[in-house]
């Protein structure tokens, strides 16, 4: 990366790049804050681990991650918009377009994706930015992370249920006791492996972005590395820590909550959700799939909850979750595009 060094030093001689570049992290700083609860809600909701405990745990996958994975998420993220059509504005756009979905449906109550507000918020402000749909995105990896918010949580779900299922046959004779204190040391191990998955998944998206709008405008004689998805590891580095700070600065305020949401676990339940989602989230980190953190937990959760009784999940939260689901990339999209017609007067 030493052909970035003089490079580096551009950045602070253009003030509005900075400006972006915070707010990306920011974004990045935020979701880890809001996802933290994805992360450990199981191992809070088994009282395996106290609230505040967790995100440390969390925290320290989150960021160890970045040894862990390749970066196919974010080359995947940096190219949902066709290079010729990013500019400074729709980068800050879409940022703030998808932060200020975030606060709408935090106020109103309904769970939602930071990471699919950013992929909408990003598309919407370069289509609206363009003024037109045809070559502005990169449909192949749009459907794909399109497709993937139905396929996500079905697969946790799915994981979730086979792997329950496996667990109470094989420890059918075992008593309910020893079970509680073998799977009490063995979640420390799923959590982990999940908060492994969480930090593979989101970090990458804010790295996708800043690598994006960096490599189309200061860095423009670098664009074979931006096809080879080259990412520069300070930019690696300064996204996964700052999920990991995200995640240890309050998630844990609202973790008692997500924990005992959807239905309530016992530790080797808590252990089968959290395996199966982060099975999901290596599988699509491999793939360089965006998914939602949230809809994998979700979907896993509900695939453990629901293998004693269907009425053992909450399916009124379920539906709600749903909604979120179809409404965030659309909605954050219409936040972009509005945010990149408003951004040019604030600094002109």
């Amino acid at each position: 990366m030493t052909q970035y060094a003089n490079d580096f030093s551009l950045i602070f001689q253009h003030p509005y790049i900075v400006v972006i570049i915070i707010t990306a992290l920011l974004f990045d700083f935020v979701n880890g804050f809001h996802d933290a609860a994805n992360s450990i809600a199981t191992i809070v909701g088994t009282r395996v681990l106290t609230p505040f405990k967790a995100v440390i745990w969390a925290a320290i996958w989150n960021f160890a991650a970045m040894w862990f994975f390749k970066m196919h998420v974010a080359n995947t993220v940096g190219k949902l918009v066709n290079p010729e059509f990013i500019t400074l504005d729709v980068v800050f756009g879409g940022l703030v377009g998808a932060i200020v979905w975030n606060l709408i449906t935090w106020y109103g109550g309904l769970p939602s994706s930071s990471s699919h507000a950013l992929l909408g918020g990003l598309c919407g402000a370069a289509v609206a930015n363009a003024a037109k749909f045809s070559g502005v995105m990169n449909y192949t990896s749009m459907w794909k992370t399109i497709r993937f918010i139905a396929y996500a949580p079905l697969i946790g779900f799915a994981l979730g249920l086979i792997l329950i299922i496996i667990l109470l046959w094989t420890l059918r004779r075992v008593h309910p006791r020893t079970v509680d204190k073998i799977f009490r040391v063995v979640q420390l191990g799923s959590a982990a492996l999940f908060s492994l998955g969480h930090g593979s998944n989101d970090a990458q998206k804010t790295m996708g972005i800043i690598a994006a709008l960096l490599y189309t405008t200061l860095w423009k004689e670098h664009t074979a590395d931006f096809k080879a998805g080259l990412i520069p590891h300070w930019i690696m580095f300064a996204c996964f820590l700052t999920m990991g700070l995200g995640t240890m600065a309050g998630g844990w305020r609202i973790v008692k909550t997500m924990g005992m949401k959807i239905t309530k676990l016992k530790p080797h339940g808590g252990a089968a959700a959290e395996l199966a989602a982060a099975i999901t989230l290596f599988a699509s980190a491999q793939l360089g799939v965006p998914v939602s953190t949230t809809h994998t937990i979700t979907g896993a959760i509900m695939g453990v909850g629901s293998v004693q009784r269907i009425s053992a999940v909450r399916w009124s939260v379920a539906r709600s979750v749903i909604w979120a689901w179809v409404l965030t990339i659309p909605a954050a999209g219409i936040m972009g595009a509005i945010c990149v017609k408003i951004v040019p007067l604030l600094h002109h």
